[in-house]
C-alpha cells in the first residue's frame, strides 16, 4: 500500500470521545501514523511477518499484532477500530509502569509507539515506555518524543547501548480538548525515532 492510500484509510479510525487528561490520552494523527508505519515497513522491514506491539495502544492507529494500555475504555475503541481494519490484534489491560512483561519476551520483534510525553504529570513515563520497549522488543523500536527532548533521549541510548536514528522532526498536532487549553490547535515538534539493539 502507498503512503498516500494508508493515510487516506486511516482518517476513518475512530478516536476518544472523552480523552483522559490524566492518561495523556492524545491521538496519533493518520498523518503521523502512516509515515511511521509506512517508514518501518518500506524502509527497515520491521513489520510485514513479524510480531508487532504497540504500546500505549491509544485507540490502536498503529496497532498491528500486540496492542497495550492501562486504560479499558481506550482499548475498546481500539478493538472496534482494528476489527474495522480486519486486523487481528490481541489487547491487554496492564500498567506499563509496573508490569514486567515477561510473557513477551523473545516473543516481539518490533514496537512502535506514541508513548504518554510526560510534561504536565507522569514526569519521565515517556522513559519508561522506552525503557520497556528496549527491553522486549528483539528487532526495532519506533517512538515519538518531544524534539526538545532530543540530547536526553540520545544520551540515554547511548547509555542503554542501543542505537537511535532520529529519522524525522515531524509537527504533532494537539487540538482544543482539555478545559485548560487556550488555542484551537497547537503544534508540538516531535522526534520520529528508531531504536535498535547493538550487536
Amino acid at each position: 500500500m502507498r503512503l498516500k492510500e494508508l493515510e487516506s484509510s486511516l482518517q476513518d479510525v475512530a478516536v476518544f470521545d472523552k480523552p483522559k487528561f490524566k492518561l495523556e490520552q492524545y491521538c496519533t494523527s493518520p498523518h503521523l501514523a502512516a509515515r511511521m508505519l509506512f517508514t518501518a515497513h518500506s524502509n527497515y522491514d520491521d513489520i510485514e511477518s513479524k510480531t508487532v506491539a504497540d504500546f500505549g495502544c491509544g485507540c490502536g492507529i498503529l496497532s498491528y499484532n500486540l496492542a497495550l494500555d492501562i486504560d479499558s475504555s481506550a482499548l475498546c475503541i481500539a478493538q472496534k477500530n482494528c476489527s474495522n481494519y480486519d486486523v487481528d490484534v490481541d489487547f491487554v489491560l496492564t500498567d506499563l509502569t509496573l508490569d514486567p512483561l515477561r510473557r513477551w519476551t523473545d516473543n516481539v520483534d518490533t514496537i512502535v509507539m506514541n508513548p504518554p510525553f510526560g510534561t504536565k504529570n507522569n514526569k519521565g513515563i515517556d522513559m519508561i515506555f522506552l525503557k520497556k520497549a528496549l527491553e522486549i522488543a528483539t528487532t526495532s523500536v519506533y517512538s515519538l518524543h518531544k524534539s526538545s527532548t532530543r540530547e536526553y533521549i540520545l544520551k540515554k541510548a547511548q547509555a542503554w547501548n542501543v542505537e537511535c536514528e532520529v529519522l524525522a522532526e515531524l509537527k504533532f498536532d494537539v487540538p482544543m480538548m482539555y478545559k485548560f487549553h487556550k488555542k484551537k490547535s497547537v503544534d508540538i515538534n516531535v522526534d520520529f525515532l528508531r531504536f535498535e539493539k547493538k550487536e
